[in-house]
């Protein structure tokens, strides 16, 4: 099988995790990936945590490497004439051009869109940036915890209540989540580019993006622009949508807002006798003494296990789902069942899993297609396939062009 996207050349400069998580499923996609790094390479090289194994492996970069398999890695000194030449003969040849500079920063180095778009006619230009690349702070650097978490209203929607304290996102859940817009826009932008022959200028931030997620409130809060009322545990509307704690510690969590679930609710629970109890026995009394009935229903759930209470709940009918910790989901069976974490092959330090994209494909070949570059490991053979022979090559590292 082929893979879609293997006729397709993408020339990426990008750090950190939004943008190169984007070139990444492109790369799983049968793209070409180069990725231009200056010469000490992407700031997320190294900053893994280190995985709690022994072996050969016990020291592999495993964060950079999910956001880069499959790529290869030019080394190249933008601020040097040189260096953009170099750059500039890749653009030439390639189907997109991806980056996360902030705009000053493509002008700078000539890779804004007017610019790039010179280079090559027919070239999809992609921008993934914090805030966007006009507005009053386009100027401003953005990360995932700052501009998609912060800015765009998500901690503060996700409090416990008015007094809560403000939560902490995990890595790069939102530069993950805007990786996927990006590359929405960039296969939208190819397909633009195969229909009417000129280059595509397209882009998205992690505002945006995080804006977009949240949709269902800002669906009427960009109309009335009213603030969102944070809810508690014992302040929800329906309390067959809430999260309870088991008796062996672990959480589960129930999503059936209409009111026919609360009898068969209260069937799983062994508490029938809750049906008609006058606190309880409409929508409005159950909200009214919300504090109450949480309180009770926990004290039920505490007397057994949840495997106990998830039987039960299935049998009900009642949909529900376990508050898995990361380590539990790296050996759930539904998630190997559905290819969550295929394995790699590493040439000299053997084979370990890595995580796959959220979208599969029946008669199509997409799946990871090798391990994270070195800094510079393909500068040689790039700059052979470009036309520099090699004395060229060497006067370029000897210059401190290349890497």
């Amino acid at each position: 099988m082929s893979a879609p996207l293997d006729d397709l050349t993408v020339v990426t400069i990008e750090s950190w995790m939004a943008a190169p998580s984007a070139s990444a499923i492109l790369a799983d996609m049968g793209a070409t990936v180069i990725k231009v790094e200056p010469l000490s390479g992407d700031p997320m090289r190294g900053m893994s945590r280190p995985a709690k194994i022994d072996g050969p492996l016990a020291d592999y970069d495993f964060q950079f490497d999910v956001d880069n398999r499959g790529k290869k890695s030019l080394a190249v000194a933008l601020d040097t004439d040189e260096g953009r030449a170099v750059v500039y003969k890749l653009l030439a040849k390639a189907d997109v051009f991806m980056c996360n500079l902030l705009l000053r920063r493509q002008e700078k180095f000539g890779l804004d869109p007017e610019a790039v778009k010179a280079i090559n006619p027919k070239i999809v230009h992609a921008t993934l940036t914090g805030y966007g690349t006009t507005g009053p702070e386009a100027w401003r650097p953005g990360y995932d915890v700052t501009a998609f978490f912060g800015r765009s209203g998500l901690y503060d929607a996700m409090r416990e209540g008015d007094e809560g304290q403000v939560p902490m996102a995990r890595p790069a859940q939102g530069d993950h989540t805007t990786g996927l817009a990006f590359v929405a826009a960039i296969l939208a932008a190819q397909r633009a580019v195969e229909r009417f022959g000129e280059a595509q200028v397209v882009e998205t931030s992690l505002f945006e993006t995080a804006v977009w997620t949240q949709a269902t409130d800002f669906g009427t809060t960009a109309v009335d622009a009213a603030p969102v009322r944070r809810r508690a545990r014992r302040n929800l509307l329906a309390i067959t949508a809430n999260r309870f704690p088991c008796g062996d510690g672990q959480w589960l969590v129930l999503n059936n807002p209409e009111p026919k679930a609360w009898p068969r609710f209260c069937e799983a629970l062994e508490q029938p006798e809750l049906i008609e109890d006058e606190r309880f026995d409409s929508p409005r009394q159950r909200y009214q003494n919300m504090a109450e009935l949480v309180d009770l229903v926990d004290a039920v759930f505490l007397t057994q296990d949840r495997a106990y209470w998830g039987e039960r709940l299935d049998k009900a009918g009642i949909v529900w789902g376990p508050v898995q910790s990361l380590d539990q989901v790296a050996k759930d069976e539904q998630a190997h069942a559905l290819g969550l974490f295929p394995p790699l092959e590493h040439a000299t330090l053997g084979s370990y899993k890595t995580v796959n994209i959220p979208m599969r494909f029946a008669n199509t070949e997409v799946a990871p297609r090798g391990v994270s570059p070195t800094v510079g490991e393909n500068t040689d053979d790039l700059l052979d396939d470009l036309g520099l022979n090699a004395a060229e090559i060497a006067k370029l590292r000897e210059q401190g062009v290349v890497g």
